[in-house]
């Protein structure tokens, strides 16, 4: 017990200390604070505005906006945020200025299974992601390749009103796997991704 609060009192005492030098650093101008940016709550040291949000983020949000405006400044632990809660702003974000937002974090692992951010969500902004972009809007979700798919999304529309009407006169519940499950069977079934034989058989037994 002895050498537990030793080792508490001296965490209490290297974090206020690291608090006192930041905070004397920064009135003499050793430390230079971000200019230009928007608005924000006071941060605590290490979580940042992370005390803020409670069980429904949503309202938090919701919250801070309406105290500091459409535009805020957050901080989850180190990791800079901005929330944007008016449609102006987000058309700004997302249209006016959107090359400031379209790359993602680096991340290592990610970056090994993608090979390299090779794929299309987590490749950096640039001619292979405008390529992958083309590529995409052309080859998959295009009107000629929908119009190719319509007769498997009609049947896999029977599919699922199917499961639904079963599961109604047995009066059983379907579990959220099976939900999830149905709806993305359209979007497995083409000409990437083959469903396996006797898929129908086995959800149909799974709600019974």
């Amino acid at each position: 017990m002895a050498g537990f609060g030793t080792y508490s009192l001296l965490l209490l005492i290297w974090l206020a200390s690291t608090l006192f030098l930041r905070l004397i650093f920064t009135k003499l101008g050793i430390i230079n604070r971000p200019q230009h940016l928007p608005p924000s709550p006071r941060a605590l040291p290490i979580i940042g505005h992370l005390y803020l949000l409670t069980k429904l983020p949503h309202q938090s949000f919701h919250k801070i906006s309406t105290r500091y405006g459409p535009l805020v400044y957050l901080l989850f632990g180190s990791k800079p945020c901005v929330l944007v809660s008016s449609p102006e702003m987000a058309r700004q974000c997302l249209k006016t200025h959107e090359t400031c937002f379209l790359n993602r974090p680096k991340r290592s692992n990610l970056d090994y299974i993608t090979y390299g951010s090779s794929d299309f969500v987590l490749a950096p902004y640039g001619p292979y992601w405008r390529f992958m972009k083309k590529l995409c809007m052309t080859q998959l979700l295009g009107g000629r390749i929908l119009h190719q798919h319509l007769p498997i999304r009609a049947e896999e529309i029977r599919f699922f009103l199917k499961v639904f009407q079963r599961a109604a006169s047995t009066k059983i519940t379907i579990i959220v796997t099976v939900l999830f499950s149905l709806t993305c069977l359209p979007f497995q079934k083409n000409g990437v991704a083959v469903i396996i034989e006797g898929r129908d058989s086995d959800i149909l037994d799974s709600v019974q």
